[in-house]
């Protein structure tokens, strides 16, 4: 419609996530979270500068390469739940599975179910998305994340929409994933979630900002 704009939403951005990081993102809507975190993940290729994933050159993978890249070692937590309605929640959470090896394939709802009951969902494997609460969806997406045993895991607002005590619960989540030895990363707008990172930054117009020290709540690596 009329004369094209050009949106840059990530600009400038040098960011290093270490194994064993718990990064929590904090910006408002636009400030282009979601486009780091996808070009994080391979979603998006840069138009300018270097995505790695380990020792792998997003820029240089063509899309088959990126998605079992993808499989093999990150988990995505996408803001919607992305469940499939009919599908229900075994079955939803042991799909990846059905795009890795033929063990994986073999073993997808023994493991499925064992996810299913970390996130305190043992009695609700049969539920359909549209007879999980919002909170039970996200549980759900976070067992999903997990199904192929990611090295790290990505998460867009995974608490966005949800009161605050399932917040504090999908958060305790986290921490435990993280303590098993996932990598964590997590954008939100909500600046209460920093008190669960060992490293804040602020997002602001396509631009990253350390702000570690500002909050006071970040507990140290465990």
């Amino acid at each position: 419609m009329g004369e094209q704009i050009v949106v840059t939403p990530v600009r400038h951005v040098s960011l290093t996530v270490s194994r064993g990081d718990f990064i929590i993102i904090v910006g408002r809507s636009g400030s282009g979270k979601t486009t780091l975190l996808n070009l994080a993940a391979g979603l998006v290729k840069p138009t300018s500068g270097e995505v790695f994933i380990g020792d792998a050159n997003v820029r240089n993978m063509n899309d088959k390469q990126l998605s079992l890249l993808r499989n093999r070692k990150i988990g995505f937590v996408f803001q919607y739940p992305s469940l499939l309605s009919s599908l229900n929640a075994l079955e939803n959470v042991a799909l990846p599975a059905s795009f890795g090896p033929g063990q994986r394939r073999r073993n997808a709802n023994a493991r499925a179910s064992e996810l299913l009951e970390l996130m305190g969902l043992s009695e609700r494997l049969e539920s359909y998305p549209r007879q999980l609460s919002a909170g039970e969806q996200k549980r759900v997406v976070i067992a999903r994340s997990l199904m192929n045993a990611p090295e790290v895991v990505l998460a867009d607002e995974p608490t966005s929409d949800l009161d605050e005590q399932t917040e504090q619960e999908i958060m305790t989540l986290m921490r435990q994933i993280h303590a098993e030895g996932v990598t964590i990363m997590i954008v939100t707008h909500s600046l209460e979630l920093m008190r669960y990172a060992t490293r804040a930054l602020r997002m602001e117009d396509g631009v990253l900002t350390d702000i570690t020290g500002m909050a006071g709540g970040i507990r140290g690596k465990s």
